[in-house]
């Protein structure tokens, strides 16, 4: 990670706040840092990739992605710009092929005053590698414009579109669901697909208007900004209720009752039936902060002597980690707590719109209500109770695997009269109870915060794990 003028990259490309250190200025420098570490990798060839520049809905977004264009134009690369908002799955999608490198300015599930740039190629974000490397040249970037820029745009939605359809029939599932299926689009980029998947009168979008102010809250779909989906669904009597983030790559859900459902407990119905309906094989690669669900399913399915299989692995936070997995591996599903979801036979990419139609399709599919599916879950698997709490701290903590490793030190050997059964400091330190309860305290990284994650099978339980740790780490 490296900050200079106010640039830090976090989990995922830069993010900062409009006109302090999201500015025109760090725009072009980063574009020109781009231009320099291209010309370099690929100084020995004339066959250097193109780029596609997308945007999300947020104030000036295309202004911005217009200002990007013109520093790798100005240094001889080949750069098209889209006509119009879109989802950044659209943007992943389009360096599927190769020599293609996205550049998506948006950023995501935070706050109006934010904006951002994420770095795509291969199907997915840009990684770990890529990034580390760009910095240096961003470090030392001078960027130069061009005086007789002339943009081209394009239409970048319509692939994105063809895949979808490729994958969903939506007119067919909707014929097989009982009742209405809100879509709370949160004025995200995912209502520019509207049309094409979401305009029957089965369907009853909400804040699917252009608001950069995104209705003073932040278009992140987690429970305390999803009032009014559920406030939506109780009153239509639907059958379902979906919302997808800022930038359409994360899927949230409530049931037909009304009730959130966690990450931790969407996960385990996708992943049982892509298992059991698409007989899909390898390995399930989850983010560290994910829950214990998804890890009885690999267990019981791997005590079936007929079935093939499963293994499960855990990695850092960001989903790009995951991707990275999908590329070299044989893996079947990936998932992130934060709300990312992909699967065998897609694109190495979260995508909350086509998570969206997969869980339309599962409700299709069934005769039960989705209360009742995840009822099936928790009497095969157990209940889930899962919470996460930030903290501020005296400092930023820089170094995560020092401080997880002393952390470690500290705790007992008991907590709560369970055992410590294991331990993980892959990204922060996780520490796994002897019944599967467990709770991760997870530093920032990029800002003096402290994230806490815990998972039990009471609420309770889960509330007495982040009080326990919050104090062991002197968190406020």
């Amino acid at each position: 990670m490296t900050d200079n003028n106010g640039i830090t990259f976090g989990t995922d490309g830069f993010r900062g706040i409009i006109s302090d250190n999201f500015t025109y200025g760090n725009v072009r420098k980063i574009a020109q840092g781009l231009s320099d570490f291209i010309s370099y990798k690929y100084m020995r060839t004339a066959d250097k990739p193109s780029f596609v520049v997308g945007y999300d809905r947020r104030f000036m977004s295309e202004k911005f992605a217009v200002s990007f264009a013109e520093i790798l134009s100005a240094n001889g690369l080949s750069v098209t710009i889209s006509d119009s908002p879109v989802p950044t799955p659209a943007i992943s999608h389009m360096t599927y092929q190769k020599h293609i490198i996205g550049i998506m300015i948006t950023a995501s599930h935070n706050k109006h005053f934010y904006n951002g740039i994420k770095f795509k190629e291969s199907g997915r974000s840009a990684p770990p590698a890529f990034t580390a490397e760009l910095e240096s040249y961003i470090s030392k970037a001078s960027p130069s414009a061009e005086s007789d820029f002339k943009p081209q745009f394009k239409p970048f939605n319509e692939k994105y579109i063809s895949y979808l359809k490729s994958r969903f029939k939506i007119s067919d599932i909707l014929k097989k669901i009982k009742g209405p299926i809100v879509v709370d689009f949160m004025h995200g980029t995912g209502a520019e697909v509207m049309k094409d998947f979401f305009s029957s009168k089965h369907i009853i979008a909400i804040n699917s208007e252009r608001d950069p102010l995104f209705g003073g809250i932040a278009p992140e779909p987690i429970e305390k900004n999803m009032s009014e989906l559920i406030k939506t669904v109780k009153a239509k009597k639907a059958a379902l209720g979906i919302a997808f983030d800022g930038d359409s790559d994360r899927f949230s859900m409530v049931d037909e009752k009304g009730n959130y459902l966690s990450p931790c407990q969407i996960a385990p119905i996708l992943l049982e039936y892509l298992l059991e309906k698409n007989k899909l094989k390898g390995k399930v690669v989850q983010a560290v902060s994910m829950g214990y669900l998804t890890k009885r399913i690999v267990e019981q399915w791997n005590n079936n002597p007929s079935a093939h299989k499963l293994l499960l692995e855990e990695v850092p936070v960001g989903f790009k980690y995951i991707a990275e997995k999908m590329i070299s591996e044989d893996v079947a599903f990936g998932v992130e707590e934060s709300g990312g979801y992909s699967w065998k036979g897609n694109i190495p990419e979260r995508d909350g719109v086509l998570t969206g139609l997969l869980m339309m399709n599962i409700l299709a599919d069934s005769k039960k209500t989705i209360s009742e599916i995840y009822e099936d879950i928790e009497k095969k698997y157990g209940k889930s109770y899962f919470l996460r709490s930030d903290f501020k701290l005296k400092k930023t903590i820089s170094n995560k695997h020092s401080f997880a490793v002393k952390l470690r030190k500290k705790f007992p050997k008991i907590i709560l009269s369970q055992k410590i059964q294991k331990t993980i400091t892959i990204d922060g330190l996780k520490i796994i109870l002897s019944n599967d309860n467990w709770v991760l305290m997870r530093p920032s990284g990029t800002e003096p915060l402290l994230r806490i994650y815990a998972e039990a099978g009471t609420l309770k339980e889960t509330k007495k794990l982040i009080e326990f740790a919050s104090k062991m780490v002197d968190a406020k």
